[in-house]
């Protein structure tokens, strides 16, 4: 946006400091003056008389000292004026700096405002806290599109070799070609949709509805029973009504991919999987547990991040793009709430989401 060249904030300081100072000045001069005149101190000889005369004495005697003191104050406050609002504007000066420099895209400056707490120092503590997230940010953007690139890559090049082989060997079976590039297609195709839904989410581009997490849990049990029932676990569901407010469809792939996660990271045999859905004052609560291997913290702290495996699949013929629990924590987001991962103690994981609850069903 182009804009006329106009005064700094610093000079734009030092005259209104020197403006000030000036009026101040001249009117504690114009008082001493009206005060000396009330009182008659300001006379004038004629014929050997003293004689009142204020007006004359007053130009003669008070005039040119009050000139010479208004031409003092001047200068002082020019002077004075400039030093204080370069003292003043010195912190804006290295937000600028900073502001500059990230505009460069180097996002590691912190500003570091030293001394006490004031508006300025405010305002660099929360530029450095911007910084900070954006940093993060930018760095997580950068490596999920690396994990995304390396992901899709895989199967393209798969792709390649299969057909690179066909074209080769005439003898070979076609029929086997097509089978692995199909399965190879399809999960290109379920990474690609998984991606998609990835973006959705985090641009928050869904209109928010009225929803009770306790019938997504019933909606996401029925699908995905025959899956746990082919794998041997055992679905337990449980709770009560429980509303929220959001995407219906988004808290429902939510609901499907905890459930899913749980299904095919089980025992290899006799696994369960618990659902539970409570309402609190203020809160909506979706609880999904599972058992399985043990976890270490540390290995359950890293599961949100795109493309995070935590351990090998009992069920290797479900096994997804690696982008469940990413997918899970982007649409909590969206929808303003919190999601915790917790290591069971006997083995397995504890995944508690947290949602809003929606004004109206608050207590």
């Amino acid at each position: 946006m182009g804009r006329a060249p106009g005064l700094s904030v610093r000079l734009k300081l030092t005259l209104s400091y020197t403006g000030f100072l000036v009026l101040a000045g001249a009117l504690l001069l114009a008082a001493m003056g009206v005060f000396l005149l009330q009182q008659g101190w300001l006379q004038t000889n004629e014929n050997g008389a003293w004689k009142a005369n204020p007006v004359t004495s007053f130009v003669r005697g008070f005039a040119p000292t009050a000139a010479a003191v208004m031409a003092f104050l001047l200068v002082f406050g020019l002077l004075g004026g400039w030093f204080l609002a370069g003292r003043m504007l010195a912190p804006l000066a290295r937000i600028t700096k900073a502001t500059r420099t990230a505009a460069t895209g180097s996002l590691s400056h912190r500003i570091q405002m030293p001394g006490r707490q004031d508006e300025f120092r405010e305002l660099a503590d929360a530029f450095d806290a911007m910084l900070e997230r954006l940093e993060a940010h930018v760095a997580e953007q950068q490596r999920f599109a690396a994990n995304a690139s390396h992901e899709l890559r895989t199967p393209l090049a798969i792709s390649k070799s299969l057909l690179d082989v066909a074209r080769t060997d005439p003898s070979h079976d076609a029929g086997e070609v097509l089978d692995r590039l199909q399965a190879v297609n399809s999960r290109a195709i379920d990474l690609t949709e998984a991606l998609l839904l990835l973006s959705r989410a985090s641009q928050r581009s869904f209109t928010r509805e009225q929803v009770d997490l306790s019938l997504l849990a019933e909606e996401a049990t029925e699908t995905l029973l025959p899956l746990a029932e082919r794998n041997g676990v055992t679905i337990e569901t449980r709770g009560v009504v429980t509303p929220t407010s959001g995407s219906s469809a988004l808290l429902l792939q939510l609901t499907m991919n905890l459930v899913h996660n749980a299904i095919v990271h089980n025992l290899s045999e006799q696994g369960t999987v618990w659902i539970t859905t409570s309402a609190h004052p203020g809160t909506a609560m979706l609880t999904v547990e599972n058992t399985g291997e043990k976890l270490t913290s540390h290995l359950v702290s890293t599961l949100t991040e795109p493309f995070q495996r935590g351990t090998e699949r009992i069920h290797a013929a479900q096994a997804g793009v690696g982008l469940g629990l990413a997918i899970v924590t982007t649409i909590t987001r969206a929808h303003d709430g919190t999601l915790t991962l917790t290591p069971r103690d006997t083995g397995g994981l504890r995944i508690t989401v947290r949602l809003p609850a929606p004004t109206s069903a608050r207590p």
